[in-house]
């Protein structure tokens, strides 16, 4: 895309800066009142009235409380996603900000309201450029990302159809895109890479079953709380001296429960935790070893212990040309010094993986981290206390609405 057959960055840009205010403040309806999982009622509603108005075909889910809305150019041609999550993590919000969650125990604490708002943003900024679009924009509002699985629930409701809108004609999606904020990045830069971008999430359960008695007297009893530890200690073992640093593998053990009371030793000690590697073999091995790790140390003491591993999101693979043809968006649109190649993946997990599965695209990261605060001190995603710079917001909507433009002009020669 040239200043010759679409607006320069300075255009998109300005046109992007101008809806600053109604992009944060829909960010901040969002966050007020956060909803969980699937069944996302209050937020598809919201969205739903901010996109009123638009030149938009619009469909809701059937199973879930998805939209997809259709833009269709001025010209006929290829049709390409941009994806956005709504739903929110059971967890306080103790940010303190005026517009904190009104909702006890759940928030928006990995920025997924603001990618509702930046793509409604961009809804906004594309239907006033119609005229310059050969083809059709899918903007494709999701729940369901933290763990329930929207994505591959949308896919099965035909979600790259070529009619999932509603609308007549125009062709199923050939390529996507979608932005994850961050914290952790300094604000307005964008980040990406070809290849493996975001680990696969596995969920690990272990259950080791010892023998229960007095805690004053342990050698009646066969006591499963130091072996479920020696299990945890060993498996961070194996990762450090098994696994190829430049192939990596997280096994994180989040939650132990054992026990009711400080004088009985109990029967059992349950651990959950997570497994997250970027290649198949590894996660391959990794699960093994888990297996086997658990396994073989309770039977050292005497005991069993019940391994079942819960295969979860797969590795988000970015197509490696999409990758640097969003890289080259964002270079375009913002200057060199402000896209960023990633050396290396990010043990994150995203259900956006199920969608580059089927069709090439790539997924960015934004960097929010607020002014001022060090690197070291920024509160991340998934904390309690996460905040973001909105100020990065429409930067987001400006390179969303670039690589749609950017990748129907490619996808049309």
């Amino acid at each position: 895309m040239s200043d010759a057959t679409g607006p320069s960055p300075d255009d998109l840009l300005a046109e992007a800066g101008a809806l600053h205010d109604d992009v944060v403040a829909l960010r901040r309806d969002l966050h007020r009142r956060p909803e969980l999982g699937l069944d996302l009622p209050a937020t598809q509603a919201r969205v739903l009235d901010a996109l009123d108005g638009l030149p938009l075909s619009v469909a809701t889910g059937e199973g879930l409380s998805s939209i997809v809305a259709d833009l269709d150019g001025g010209r006929p041609g290829p049709t390409v996603l941009l994806r956005a999550d709504m739903d929110a993590l059971p967890m306080p919000d103790d940010t303190g900000l005026d517009y904190a969650s009104e909702v006890d125990g759940v928030m928006h604490a990995c920025g997924h309201d603001a990618h509702t708002a930046m793509l409604v943003g961009a809804a906004r900024l594309l239907s006033e450029r119609r005229g310059d679009l050969a083809g059709r924009v899918r903007f494709f509002f999701q729940p369901g990302e933290e763990g329930e699985g929207g994505a591959p629930r949308a896919l099965e409701e035909g979600l790259l159809d070529a009619g999932a809108a509603g609308a007549a004609g125009g062709e199923p999606v050939s390529w996507a895109f979608a932005i994850h904020q961050s914290p952790s990045i300094p604000s307005g830069l964008v980040a990406t890479r070809p290849g493996a971008l975001l680990a696969s999430a596995d969920v690990v359960l272990v259950t080791v079953e010892g023998k229960g008695g007095h805690a004053s007297m342990p050698h009646e009893a066969n006591d499963p709380i130091p072996v479920a530890c020696a299990i945890v200690g060993a498996l961070q073992t194996w990762v450090t001296r098994r696994v190829d640093v430049f192939t990596p593998a997280v096994i994180t053990i989040g939650r132990i429960r054992a026990g009711t009371v400080g004088n009985v030793i109990p029967e059992r000690a349950e651990m959950e935790g997570t497994l997250r590697t970027v290649a198949p073999r590894v996660q391959e091995e990794a699960q093994a070893a888990i297996r086997r790790i658990a396994e073989h140390t309770a039977a050292a003491h005497e005991m069993t212990a019940k391994v079942r591993i819960v295969d979860g999101y797969p590795v988000t693979v970015n197509d490696d040309a999409a990758a640097d043809e969003v890289l080259g968006a964002a270079r375009w649109l913002l200057g060199d010094e402000r896209a960023v190649a990633l050396p290396s993946p990010v043990m994150g997990a995203e259900d956006f993986s199920y969608i580059l599965q089927q069709v090439p695209g790539a997924m960015a990261f934004l960097g929010t981290r607020p002014p001022g605060v060090p690197r070291g001190q920024v509160a991340p995603n998934h904390s309690n206390r996460m905040v973001l710079d909105e100020g990065a917001l429409p930067t987001g909507v400006a390179l969303y609405a670039t690589a749609a433009l950017r990748g129907l002009q490619r996808l049309g020669r």
